[in-house]
Formats: structure tokens, sequence, C-alpha cells
């Protein structure tokens, strides 16, 4: 009677055995066939209402990888200096619009003005001169190299000379402040003027949008806390 038990379980054993390795083999053969590799998502999981103009929102419609190489990058690539409307050339304009007071004569040349500047705080009184270049500087908000390796390269020379002169992504700004930040993004460089941060990275987001450029994973997570403290912080308008 043993022996017949030890038999019988022996069968049942190898039974078992049998069908598990033929199971095994078919299961893995189908996920093979069938695997496909997970690839860091390029966009955000949550639900976007595509209608939002919190900056947040606009953030997570953006594509998100590495920065290219610079290869090929000069400030040529975006034309030569600043373009003219009219009398006025996009440095004026954009002195004319964020200073305070500002005396403009007939030839559309801010002569003088007040900057309460954006990035330090500090209250610069602007007067046109041989240092007056120096002292306040027009900032792109989304360095150009910046902006090179994360998507302009491969727009075309009239777009990248239009996202150059776009007021969007101009501010006037204290001049030793701006030669800081130099090609910084926001994961490199913010303002020190905390009070501006939120609406630093929302404008930066709103040119990425409008210009389909993308941000690295490090941006946008310096993005991100940032945003965290000011969550229905709005993209500015084309005229702010």
């Amino acid at each position: 009677m043993r022996i017949r038990r030890v038999i019988g379980v022996l069968i049942v054993v190898a039974g078992v055995t049998v069908w598990w390795l033929q199971h095994y083999d078919i299961l893995s053969k189908t996920d093979t066939a069938n695997f496909t590799p997970i690839e860091s998502s390029t966009t955000s999981t949550r639900a976007v209402d595509p209608n939002s103009k919190k900056a947040r929102d606009i953030l997570d419609s953006l594509t998100v990888k590495g920065r290219a190489p610079k290869t090929g990058y000069t400030r040529t690539q975006f034309g030569n200096g600043w373009t003219s409307t009219g009398k006025c050339d996009t440095r004026n304009i954009i002195l004319n619009r964020d200073l305070v007071n500002p005396k403009v004569n007939d030839l559309c040349k801010v002569q003088s003005g007040t900057l309460h500047d954006p990035y330090t705080g500090a209250t610069i009184n602007f007067v046109r001169g041989a240092k007056s270049s120096e002292a306040v500087q027009i900032d792109h908000v989304v360095a150009l190299s910046n902006a090179w390796q994360t998507g302009a390269q491969q727009l075309d020379s009239a777009t990248r000379v239009a996202l150059a002169n776009d007021p969007l992504e101009l501010l006037a700004v204290d001049g030793k402040a701006n030669q800081t930040k130099g090609d910084g993004d926001a994961a490199t460089w913010l303002p020190s003027n905390k009070a501006f941060r939120c609406q630093y990275v929302a404008r930066q987001i709103a040119v990425k949008s409008k210009y389909r450029l993308w941000v690295t994973y490090a941006e946008k997570s310096a993005m991100q806390n940032i945003l965290a403290h000011c969550p229905d912080e709005a993209v500015p308008s084309q005229q702010d």
C-alpha cells in the first residue's frame, strides 16, 4: 500500500510539474512577444483643462525631455539685434512699457524713467546715456541659448526672430541680475525677489507653450516647486 501511495504521489507531482513548465513556457513566450518597453512619460497624466490659463496646467501640457546639444547656437540665429516697428525698436518698446513715467523723444527713444526691478525688487532711475544699457537691460525670460536647446533650432528663422522680439519674452530688468542669470533656466537661476518668482516661471511657461519649446525634467520640477506656492497663478497675456 505504501509503495502504491508513493507512486501515486510521484505521478501527481510529475503531472503538476509538467503542467507548470508548459504553462510557464506559454506565458513567457506570450509576454515576450507582446512586451513593450515602458518609456519615460513626456507629459503629465493629470487631467488638464485645455482652456485653462493656469501656469501649472499649461506646464503639464509641455513636452519634457533633456536639452539638445548647443551645437550651432549663435545670437544671430535669432536675428541681428532688435527689430523695429516704425520708429520704435524692441528695446525702446519694452522700456516704454516697463518703466514708470517714461519720457520718450520724437524718435521713439526712451530718455528717462523709473524701473521697479522685478528680479531684485530694487528701484533704478534710468537716464539714457553711455551706461544706460548696463544699468537696465532687456532680458529674454527664456534665455535664447536655452530656447535653442529646447526646440527653437527646429523653428524657421523668421519664427526665431519673432521669439527674440516678442514682448511676452522680454522684461526690463537690473543689468547685474540679468548678467548673473546668463542662460540659466528655472532649475539653475531664479530671481532673488521671491515675490516675483511665480510670475517669472509663469512667463517662461507661456513663452515655451507659445513657441512649442520643451522643458527639462529638472526645469519642470523647479517650476512645480515655485507654483506649489501659487497654484492659481495665470500665464501673462500677450500685452502684459
